[in-house]
Order: structure tokens, then sequence, then C-alpha cells
């Protein structure tokens, strides 16, 4: 599969184009350009398109990529984001490579976070709509949270929210209450947006959103074929 950096260059003008029609400012929002499911050729052709934030979802997928992109000559620099559910015994693989935790939300993943990656740059993940076995903390724990990895000697500098899938005023509302939370926290970064609920989290004030299929296309099925239309909303 061939991933074509003129084609994610286009592709991000439209999303920047969708930032601007929600109201928001394109220059004051940090693109995470989400290479979860696709080959290496994702992130490098992010790279060669000016996206140098890349968010991963899976260790053993940010290692491997990492090491391509390393190996691919003339490329700038990547800041990898993990922003998938995080393992505790996961965080040694990638504690090297993750410039930004974006996904803590419980306290074993963050102390062994600060263990592996002292001073590391952090975001505390919150479930702000409560739905059943989704990862993130609740808005009352996440205070605590804040807490205990900054004490653990992390830069915590926000908060991070996935939508309610199918549910834009769902998800408008639960982006608004971790938009809230960290402007009670003192936190300025909060990470909330994915390709398909962009317009709810500029409305919320967001400052990052994660972009995947928006940038590259549809995800390759196990076949390495693409299906027809995306089945993820990131």
């Amino acid at each position: 599969m061939t991933i074509d950096a003129a084609d994610v260059t286009a592709a991000l003008e439209r999303v920047l184009g969708q930032v601007s029609d929600a109201g928001g400012d394109p220059d004051r929002i940090t693109v995470v350009a989400v290479t979860k499911g696709f080959g290496p050729e994702a992130p490098i052709a992010a790279l060669r398109a000016g996206l140098v934030e890349l968010g991963e979802n899976y260790a053993q997928e940010l290692q491997d990529k990492a090491e391509s992109v390393a190996a691919t000559a003339d490329l700038p620099a990547p800041s990898w984001h993990f922003i998938g559910r995080l393992q505790s015994n996961k965080v040694r693989l990638v504690a090297d490579r993750v410039a930004c935790w974006q996904s803590l939300d419980r306290a074993s993943v963050v102390d062994e976070v600060a263990k592996r990656a002292p001073g590391a740059r952090a975001l505390i993940q919150v479930n702000a709509a409560a739905e059943d076995g989704k990862g993130g903390a609740s808005l009352a724990e996440a205070p605590d949270l804040v807490a205990r990895a900054r004490d653990g000697g992390l830069d915590v500098v926000g908060l991070m929210a996935v939508g309610v899938a199918g549910d834009a005023a769902a998800t408008e509302s639960a982006f608004a209450a971790t938009a809230s939370l960290a402007d009670d926290l003192g936190l300025p970064e909060r990470s909330m947006g994915m390709s398909g609920d962009l317009a709810e989290a500029v409305r919320s004030g967001t400052t990052m959103i994660r972009v995947g299929t928006a940038l590259f296309g549809p995800r390759p099925t196990r076949d390495g074929s693409r299906p027809t239309r995306p089945t993820v909303r990131d």
C-alpha cells in the first residue's frame, strides 16, 4: 500500500479547513497524525508532509515504526505520542521513544511511566461520558491522578478524552466537561477530537486533535487491502 506525502498534505489542508469551519484557529491546535494500523509508510509520509507529532496506540507498532523512521534518511525527527490503552508491562518497551504519554488513566500506569520515563510530558485520560468498558479515569478521579503524576515527577500538561461513537451531543458534552476540568486544574492542553468529531472538539476548546483516517484514508484490513470506508473514527 502506498501513502503519498502530497496526498497527506492535501488531506491536512482539508482537516485544517474543518477546524476553521468549526470556529477554531488552525495555528493554535496541534495535529497528531495517528498511524495506528498503517505500515511505516504512514509516519514517513506524515513527516514529509510536515507533521512531526505522531500518535500510536500499540507499543510494538510504535517500536517498529520508530525504527523504520530512524532508518529513513532526510526526515525530520518525530515526536511520538502514545494514545492507546496502556499496559504497565509495555511501558518499558517504548519509554525511550515516547515524547508525550496521552493515555495515563490509573495509578499503576502513572507510577510505571514515572519510573521508566522520569520528567516525561503527560496527559491524564478521562472517561468524561462515563462509558462502560472505555479507558479513562472518571472526572472525579482525575485530579488525584494529576497530583500523583506530578508527585512522581511527570510534566502533566493536560487531559485527553475520546468522544462517544455515533452521538455528537454526548461527545460535545463530554468534551466540554473535560475542558472545564482542565481549566479548573490549570492544565493548558486538552487532547479531544478525532477524524469523526473534530467540530465538536473545536467548539469545546480542544488544543490537540488526533487524526488518522482523515489523513491517510481507511485503515487496511488484516489481508492488507483497504475497506471501502473507515472502520474507526480516529
